[in-house]
């Protein structure tokens, strides 16, 4: 597997949600990553199995095999939560290249642009402080 999920899922329609071809497209490669996740499993299964009958343990090959695992079932994980909250209607863009992403995300799956912004006090238009007038008495 190369880096994050390719293909583009799209973006927010209306800012109300994901457009329906954005989450066809989150599902699509959803169920691509769980068969993948469930073919790697079933291979690193049947290869610790192999090397156990031939008491011929490759622990590089092992980790090698299991962190692909690893990196597989992260990404479908990430994908699910994005899918979850889509269907949710809880979630958001990021501004840079328009990926859709999972409530809480800190950072982009992407393009790596940080999705948080800083809070800033808006500054007044003039300089001068505003001036109180008192009440008048009636």
């Amino acid at each position: 597997m190369q880096g994050g999920p390719t293909g583009s899922p799209g973006g927010v329609a209306s800012g109300a949600g994901v457009d329906a071809g954005s989450l066809a497209e989150l599902r699509r490669r959803r169920l691509e990553l769980a068969e993948r996740v469930a073919v790697l499993t079933w291979d690193l299964g049947g290869l610790t199995y192999e090397m156990a009958i031939r008491d011929h343990y490759r622990l590089d090959v092992l980790a090698q095999r299991a962190a692909e695992l690893q990196k597989a079932d992260g990404e479908l994980g990430e994908l699910e939560r994005l899918l979850g909250a889509a269907e949710a209607g809880v979630h958001g863009q990021c501004r840079s290249c328009g990926a859709v992403h999972s409530r809480g995300a800190a950072y982009c799956w992407r393009c790596g642009a940080p999705l948080l912004v800083e809070a800033r006090p808006s500054v007044l238009a003039s300089d001068a402080p505003t001036q109180v007038r008192p009440a008048q008495e009636r």
